[in-house]
């Protein structure tokens, strides 16, 4: 294995804090490296996005970034350095489009427990699990 995507969501601790020790394990032992991507979503409708300011994605990133970066130096141990990436778009096809663009062999992502209605819309897990290339472990 030489390249792990490792997605987060910075807002769900109960995300990251066991997907982070399975992605650094993996990175340990293979020697891979370690990218961390978080990504902003999308409005979902166009007519939203009138309502947000026209800078609105580019300062939303550079914060994200910011707020990345400083994660990073707080969260991961000092022997793996990640490289980090920001994303504005659908989770999913952001997840799985820099997985292809990084050519990594694995993505590392986690999953909450699913509801009803993840059944009938598929959360980004499963649909990443779905359109992704390259393996996937999701972490609960």
């Amino acid at each position: 294995m030489k390249r792990l995507l490792l997605a987060i969501d910075l807002a769900h601790q109960d995300g990251w804090d066991a997907s982070i020790g399975h992605a650094v394990m993996l990175a340990r032992a293979t020697g891979a490296e370690l990218h961390v991507l978080t990504v902003i979503p999308d409005y979902g409708m166009a007519i939203v996005g009138a309502y947000f300011p026209a800078d609105y994605s580019e300062t939303a990133i550079r914060e994200t970034e910011a707020a990345l970066d400083a994660f990073i130096a707080e969260h991961f141990p000092e022997d793996v350095t990640p490289t980090p990436h920001v994303r504005h778009g659908t989770i999913y096809k952001e997840i799985t489009g820099v997985a292809d663009l990084l050519e990594v062999d694995m993505i590392v992502m986690a999953s909450h427990r699913p509801e009803m209605k993840d059944y009938l819309l598929g959360p980004n897990a499963a649909r990443v699990v779905r359109h992704a290339r390259q393996s996937v472990t999701v972490i609960r």
